[in-house]
């Protein structure tokens, strides 16, 4: 995917234009400083040159330039040095500052795929209250959830059994669809609000994909990724009389992060994920419970 002349098909204009710059600008910049050089140096010998420029340091803004021009990639290293390092891994409660940044974009695009996304939907809640008052530059905010199949039998989450075998729990499993059904609930009133008013349009949908929680993906924005795996045998104690559950703890998963700003295998990365995301998408069930992909 990163090499030749062949173009991704996923590649924006930005995209674009950004390889366009890192490609000329090294020569633009070196041809701008020797340009200056050749100018100034004229501008000190040629009298003429010198009246129609009007000036009389060209010598030393020639040299300057020329420092400038011997020095170009060693400024630009160092520049490149002290550039502040990529996030490699964050922890799952920092996705509010990730969703703070999505959310300075005008076109808004949040996917989850994961448990119940509880910390994901408490940031994005504050975030939308927010813009009651002032939704800033966004204009269109798009948010999708693919949580587990709560209907089905599962092994995670479950109730631990004898000698901890996983014991499927349906009024376990349906105490967490409902939690979800709340967070849709929520989402979907704020969303609704917003989008009356008129200044932002919001659109909020669940739906549900087959299988147990294992992998926790959140996709902003469709450059950046945060994955990160669920530990399977966390566990939760009941109330009261309840025995144990096998429940993965959303917030004390470690995410690792993927930007379209790093290297090629991390644009690679992204868009696997983006298109890994977007087929389970189209596959996946509506709840009956959902309120509309439209709030």
């Amino acid at each position: 995917m990163s090499g030749g002349g062949s173009r991704r098909p996923d590649e924006g204009v930005g995209e674009r234009l950004k390889r366009f710059q890192a490609r000329y600008e090294p020569i633009a910049t070196r041809l701008l400083l020797l340009g200056i050089f050749v100018t100034g140096l004229t501008a000190q010998f040629v009298r003429p040159v010198g009246d129609a420029l009007e000036g009389k340091a060209f010598l030393g803004g020639a040299l300057l330039s020329l420092v400038g021009y011997v020095l170009y990639d060693t400024v630009k290293d160092l520049a490149a040095s002290l550039r502040t390092p990529t996030r490699a891994q964050v922890k799952s409660r920092d996705l509010g500052t990730f969703v703070t940044e999505a959310f300075e974009a005008r076109n808004v695009e949040i996917s989850f795929l994961g448990y119940t996304g509880e910390t994901l939907y408490n940031a994005l809640y504050h975030r939308l209250e927010g813009f009651l008052d002032d939704p800033g530059p966004t204009r269109r905010v798009s948010v999708r959830f693919l949580i587990p199949d709560f209907r089905q039998p599962m092994i995670v989450p479950s109730r631990v059994g004898v000698d901890g075998v996983p014991v499927d729990d349906e009024e376990f499993r349906k105490r967490l669809e409902l939690k979800c059904q709340d967070y849709d609930r929520s989402l979907s009133a704020i969303a609704q609000r917003l989008t009356m008013v008129g200044r932002v349009t919001v659109e909020c949908e669940y739906r549900f994909y087959p299988g147990i929680p294992r992998d926790k993906v959140c996709i902003f924005n469709r450059e950046l990724v945060l994955h990160g795996l669920y530990d399977m045998a966390a566990r939760t104690m009941g109330f009261g009389p309840e025995p144990e559950y096998y429940d993965p703890k959303g917030y004390r998963t470690d995410l690792n992060v993927w930007s379209r700003e790093d290297s090629d295998d991390a644009k690679a990365a992204v868009a696997t994920w983006n298109k890994h995301f977007d087929d389970l998408w189209g596959l996946a069930e509506r709840p009956p419970w959902h309120r509309g992909a439209a709030a």
